[in-house]
């Protein structure tokens, strides 16, 4: 049987860079990707998420704005140490963070796999549709980045940006 992977884009259209999960995934619809993963458009939808990840995955793979104080447009890729994660968060139905899902699905009694995240440091997280040139930039990076994660491989992003895990 081949490994579940589930690739979810996460973050908010209407606050400019944190719509780069949801960009990434509109970009990865017309791409080729193996059976065995499952791309979706979670937006700020934590706890759906929280749900498909019940069906169990070998592999969650989020794609979201990441402010590490880098340069904008820098992408991360960064394994999640979701016991951490499920520990440290409050759970809010209406602005369910990562951590928070990672709770809840550990009290429904359900598993991620191996997290890991793609992050994209943002330029703005201000009131806005639309990313900065700076992550737009960055997109097609994180796409294959991600194609390269699905089949396995590592991942080789831009000499400029760094690969943190």
């Amino acid at each position: 049987m081949r490994p579940r992977v589930l690739v979810a884009g996460i973050g908010n259209i209407f606050l400019s860079d944190d719509g780069f999960g949801v960009e990434v995934i509109k970009e990865l619809e017309g791409t080729d990707l193996p059976e065995w993963v499952q791309i979706a458009d979670y937006g700020i939808a934590g706890m759906h998420l929280a749900y498909d990840l019940l069906g169990g995955y070998d592999t969650t793979i989020l794609l979201d704005a990441t402010p590490h104080g880098k340069l904008p447009g820098t992408l991360s890729l960064i394994e999640a140490d979701v016991d951490d994660l499920a520990a440290s968060a409050s759970i809010d139905a209406h602005g369910m963070q990562p951590e928070a899902v990672f709770r809840l699905l550990r009290l429904l009694g359900g598993d991620a796999g191996r997290v890991l995240i793609v992050g994209c440091e943002p330029a703005c997280l201000d009131e806005g549709i639309g990313l900065s040139p700076e992550v737009t930039a960055a997109v097609p990076a994180a796409v294959r980045a991600v194609t390269e994660l699905a089949w396995g491989a590592s991942p080789k992003l831009p000499d400029k940006q760094k690969t943190e895990v």
